[in-house]
């Protein structure tokens, strides 16, 4: 994220090596396939005879699948480096992305995209330590440059979903299958060969890092927000009762919102109230919204406008929520990322099935009332670790000491380089005064 009045890094944030904007072009090709199945879900219901509970699988299969590979990821990129491990999770993505294409099954396209899922776990998990390892402009710049992916990604994958969804269901598979083809080749040729860590991952270090009361707390925070994002990013688009396309441009606008609060509104919020202030405001909003989803559900404009505003705190608590886990974890980044990811993808990946049975057996308001509910308990989660939160703002540990081995951004930079065996990355004279001033 970048840090307000931090002015080097956004000037520079174009001036980049080329192996960075190929990484970066893969990032947002991957956050496109999070949203770019909704536009589709109801064509798919209808047109393979399935019911929306069925349908929804292929966020559970995606994101489950997600969560659990999220436990191997740095024992594999330990092992194999960062740009094999990159490699790997894009061929993995363009293969299973473009079997469900073909598939003419719900059961078919479920199991492809759990297989898309493990691609994408490799390499989410590997991207983000290549660009800021690679980047140019310092550790804050490299982060927004991220994000700016990210954004882009959530944005386009619902309209390029609705816009291939609009001539055939199959349209959206082919086309990221295609865009991460792209993405592989330009990886193999502009990334350089990165070397291996000198220390392997074990396997279980993401679970032992769960030990940590505040990853603990900020992971079952996001596990519990994330059960109302996903139920309605997964279920929204069935009682809107619109076009493909219509769906690709609600969700679009939805997107837009999310890009420009991650990047711009969270870091202003976060400067003026500070993390645990502004992540209340932003699950308080959300959780208001989901209830006036849950109430609403027949009314079509409320709908619509209630699932385009929710982009306004799910930017919010996207970058703040992920920033938070780097602030209070003691642990390296990417181990903290991997154990993080694992309990949010869980609820992710469960809520959108979860909803469709919901309606099945009661009515198609229960499970939005039920996202609400999730979201004011992680409010209440998070707010166990308000002093925690306040500490790390401060560049304080637990105990209210000055951080010492992970508390700003030369301390990343420097595992990033230790992963990829070279020297210290070089930390803009900017971020390092940003640092001072929190501190």
């Amino acid at each position: 994220m970048s840090a307000p009045g931090a002015t080097s890094e956004k000037s520079n944030l174009f001036a980049q090596p080329k192996a960075v904007y190929a990484v970066a072009f893969a990032c947002v090709v991957s956050f496109m396939g999070i949203g770019l199945v909704d536009p589709i879900l109801p064509a798919l219901s209808s047109q393979l005879d399935a019911t929306p509970s069925q349908v929804t699988l292929l966020f559970t299969s995606y994101l489950v699948v997600t969560a659990v590979a999220m436990l191997g990821t740095n024992w594999v990129s330990s092992r194999l480096g960062a740009k094999k491990t990159l490699i790997t999770g894009l061929a993995i993505i363009v293969v299973f992305a473009a079997l469900a294409g073909l598939s003419d099954s719900v059961g078919g396209i479920v199991g492809f995209r759990a297989g898309w899922g493990l691609g994408n776990a490799l390499f989410i998990a590997t991207s983000l330590a290549v660009i800021v390892a690679s980047a140019s402009g310092g550790f804050a710049g490299a982060i927004v440059l991220y994000e700016a992916a990210l954004g882009l990604g959530i944005a386009a994958g619902p309209l390029v979903g609705g816009l291939l969804g609009s001539i055939s269901w199959r349209g959206p598979f082919f086309g990221v299958s295609a865009l991460m083809a792209v993405a592989l080749v330009a990886t193999v040729v502009l990334l350089d060969p990165t070397p291996k860590p000198v220390r392997p991952t074990p396997l279980s270090a993401p679970l032992k890092a769960l030990r940590h009361r505040g990853l603990l707390t900020m992971a079952l925070t996001a596990l519990l927000y994330n059960w109302g994002f996903f139920t309605m990013l997964g279920y929204a688009p069935f009682p809107m009762e619109l076009s493909a396309i219509q769906l690709g441009f609600v969700f679009f606008g939805w997107g837009l919102l999310v890009a420009l609060f991650s990047v711009v509104g969270a870091p202003r919020l976060q400067a003026r109230f500070g993390t645990a202030r502004s992540l209340y405001g932003a699950l308080g909003l959300f959780a208001v919204i989901l209830l006036l989803i849950g109430l609403f559900t027949d009314t079509r404009w409320v709908l619509v406008a209630c699932v385009v505003a929710a982009g306004i705190p799910i930017g919010i608590n996207n970058t703040l929520t992920t920033q938070a886990v780097m602030l209070v974890s003691p642990v390296e980044r990417p181990v903290a990322s991997a154990a993080y990811g694992f309990v949010r993808f869980l609820g992710g990946g469960l809520a959108p099935f979860a909803a469709g049975k919901l309606v099945e057996a009661f009515d198609v308001h229960v499970p939005f009332l039920l996202g609400a509910v999730t979201v004011v308990l992680a409010v209440g989660v998070l707010a166990t670790g308000h002093r925690m939160l306040e500490q790390a703002d401060a560049g304080l540990d637990e105990d209210g000491h000055p951080a010492g081995e992970h508390g700003g951004p030369e301390d990343v930079a420097g595992e990033v380089a230790d992963e990829f065996g070279g020297a210290p990355a070089a930390i803009d004279g900017e971020v390092e005064a940003e640092l001072t001033r929190r501190r």
